[in-house]
Parts: C-alpha cells; sequence; structure tokens
C-alpha cells in the first residue's frame, strides 16, 4: 500500500457525502456483513484505546449513524457525533435523538481550540481529501494532554493473508455488497480505498508529522484493521 490513497484525493467532499447519504439507511447492516460481524470487536477495541472516563468530552469525527458515539454517551461520557454526510446524521438522530449529531468537514471542524478531552475517528481517514490537514485540524481541537484513536483499516502483517485479504477486497466484496446494498458503487470504492491506503507505519508517521506524539499502533484482525493512538503535547 504505502502512499496517499488516490480514490480519496479523486473525491469532491460533497460527492463522497453524497455516497453515504444514499447507503445511510442500511450502513450498519452491509457493514456487518461484510465485515463478517467483525466491525463489532473493532468497536470496541476503539473504545477501550480511547479510555474515555466519567464527565470528559469527546468528538467522534465520521461518526456516521451514531454507531461508535452510543457506548460512550452509555457510559455517561459527553460525546459530539459530527460527520459530513447529513443523510447519516439524520439516521442516528431518528434512533438516538438524546445524542448530539453536528455536521462538519473534518478539513474545517465547527469546534473551537482544545474544546475536547478526547477526538476519535473510525474508518473515515480514508475518505479525507487531505489527511495531514485532518490529523492537524483534529490536534487543533484536543486539549493540551488530550487523546486521539484512528480505527482504520490497513495492511494484513502475515503476508499470504495480504494476497487473499487483497483478492476479497476487489473480487468478493463488491458483490457482497451489491446483494445487501442498492448502492454496490459505494463498496467498490471501500475496497479501492482499503486498498490504496497507507500501512500502519506510513499513517503512524503521518500522524506524528501532524503534531501528535507518543504515537503508536496496534493491529487487530491480523492487521485489517489497526488503532493507531497519539497524545498532543502539554
Amino acid at each position: 500500500m504505502g502512499g496517499m490513497s488516490r480514490a480519496s484525493l479523486e473525491k469532491d467532499p460533497r460527492d463522497v457525502a453524497r455516497m453515504f447519504d444514499a447507503v445511510a439507511h442500511r450502513y450498519d447492516v452491509t457493514n456487518d456483513v461484510i465485515s463478517l460481524g467483525q466491525d463489532r470487536a473493532w468497536r470496541k477495541a476503539t473504545l477501550g484505546a480511547l479510555a474515555a472516563q466519567l464527565g470528559e468530552t469527546v468528538l467522534d469525527l465520521a461518526a456516521g449513524t451514531g454507531t461508535s458515539a452510543e457506548p460512550l454517551a452509555d457510559a455517561g461520557v459527553r460525546v459530539v457525533a459530527c460527520d459530513l454526510s447529513m443523510g447519516m446524521l439524520e439516521v442516528g438522530k431518528r434512533r438516538r435523538p438524546d445524542l448530539a449529531f453536528v455536521a462538519g468537514d473534518a478539513l474545517h471542524l465547527p469546534f473551537a481550540d482544545a474544546s475536547f478531552d478526547a477526538v476519535t475517528m473510525s474508518f473515515g481517514l480514508r475518505n479525507v481529501s487531505d489527511v495531514p490537514a485532518a490529523l492537524e485540524e483534529l490536534l487543533r481541537v484536543t486539549r493540551p494532554g488530550g487523546r486521539l484513536v484512528v480505527c482504520e483499516f490497513s495492511t494484513p502483517s502475515w503476508k499470504p493473508f495480504r494476497t487473499v485479504y487483497s483478492n476479497y477486497l476487489m473480487r468478493a466484496l463488491p458483490p457482497v455488497a451489491r446483494a445487501v446494498s442498492k448502492e454496490p458503487e459505494a463498496y467498490t470504492y471501500l475496497a479501492e480505498s482499503i486498498r490504496e491506503w497507507p500501512d500502519q507505519r506510513a499513517l503512524g508517521l503521518l500522524v506524528k508529522r501532524a503534531g501528535w506524539e507518543h504515537v503508536a499502533f496496534r493491529n487487530l484482525s491480523g492487521g485489517i484493521v489497526a488503532l493507531h493512538r497519539g497524545t498532543r503535547p502539554e
């Protein structure tokens, strides 16, 4: 993988938003199917890495319908679910009217400096046209000493499995998505963006260059997904 996602760079943010608007009503169900149910474990691991405490304020960016924000709110954490897709936010607000859903662009977040104790982004960084700028914007809205957790698709660490996984992405994922979703082109884009995304170390370097310190990553599901963590300098 190695380089920046060409699929992300070629996507206008408005086109990405419209694409996710179209799949919002079936998004969570489709994700559960194509990930073989592993998305639940990935969300749980992300929450564990975030380690949000009662009374803290957390930004969940690219929150979609709020599936990752819900357990934070249920644990007494003040959480803001932010996404570019109005369709996603509308679905989430209907299901959880008690949650704070805010429309926002990762490159121009509608929040003041140092607003959050922690920020997190799951499976959304690939869809940003300027990843370094988004990481810097997340740094801006995080208080000194605050935490970043990014959960994103990555590169399987075992080479033979890497080949199998790449074949699944490009050959199996679109037909599976077509069976459960009326917008399969969104999942073709998903497969292409995953295949072209930086590997674990390359993404870690981008996080560090954006100004975060104590940057580390942890593989999930053999590297299909990786959690990257960082801290805003005091």
